[in-house]
């Protein structure tokens, strides 16, 4: 069976400003990823055993993105409190989740929502110098914990700022998300290594082993995407042309953050323009 690719839309309905401000969400990391692209962190610069620790993006019949609707959106916080629980996060700065409020430029207020966005080709990938961090075969950008030095290359080149460096020993106990808002499915992760959102890939791994289908199923889909009550974030696998991810694709206009870098992000955005009245 052929690879089926995303149908993404071009020229979303999104002013320049509107779209400069969303993309000047991500912040300062922007700056520090082109040091880290082109300066002492870049590829050539960092050679270390992660060039051949793992094989990006090849060899899976999944690849797995994520659709975040900003027109539809009501900033209710749900998915992030999942995400704390679920990933078993008790640092309420530890946020592998952002959601914020924003304004477009006619003033009309949407939430902006950032996580991991699993780029394809992703800087933190390549200054990593012991190969702790790679991209899965089936897209997701994961994180081997037990391998990870705290080096914080990959937190510096990421160009989304959604990585989190673990500086206190985690104390799940005060987690305040538990159990409201779910159970840890997860293992905390130890003082001094650096963690992100993960598409919640223990629950996808164990979906496919179960036969069951991740952005369908309840219980192996992102934590966040099933608590959301309005439906803003849709998962799925764009190879599957039914997925509920590869339908919406196909139905809206949508934009990813700073795709000029070349980062080929897996998370699609609908613009706040959207918006029904």
């Amino acid at each position: 069976m052929g690879i089926q690719k995303p149908k993404l839309k071009k020229n979303p309905p999104l002013s320049r400003r509107d779209a400069l401000k969303i993309i000047g969400a991500t912040g300062a990391a922007v700056v520090v990823t082109q040091w880290g692209i082109s300066g002492p962190l870049s590829p050539d610069s960092v050679q270390g055993i992660g060039a051949t620790t793992h094989h990006n993006g090849e060899g899976s019949d999944h690849q797995w993105h994520m659709v975040i609707d900003l027109s539809v959106c009501i900033g209710c916080g749900y998915c992030v409190r999942a995400c704390q629980a679920t990933n078993n996060v008790a640092d309420e700065k530890m946020q592998w989740n952002i959601v914020f409020r924003e304004r477009t430029t006619t003033g009309e207020e949407f939430y902006m929502n950032r996580p991991c966005q699993h780029c394809q080709e992703a800087p933190c990938t390549r200054v990593c110098p012991v190969g702790a961090t790679w991209v899965r075969g089936d897209g997701i950008v994961a994180m081997d914990y037990d391998r990870c030095i705290g080096c914080r290359y990959c937190q510096v080149a990421c160009p989304y700022d959604v990585r989190r460096f673990n500086w206190a020993t985690p104390d799940p106990s005060s987690n305040p998300n538990v159990p409201d808002w779910g159970v840890p499915e997860v293992e905390p992760r130890v003082r001094g290594v650096v963690e992100k959102c993960t598409f919640c890939i223990h629950r996808v791994d164990r979906g496919l082993a179960e036969g069951l289908t991740p952005g369908v199923d309840p219980g192996v889909t992102p934590a966040c995407v099933q608590i959301c009550p309005v439906g803003a974030r849709i998962f799925g696998d764009i190879r599957d042309p039914e997925s509920p991810v590869s339908r919406y694709l196909d139905s809206h206009e949508t934009f990813r953050l700073r795709e000029e870098w070349g980062s080929q992000p897996k998370v699609h955005y609908v613009s706040p323009n959207n918006r029904s009245s």
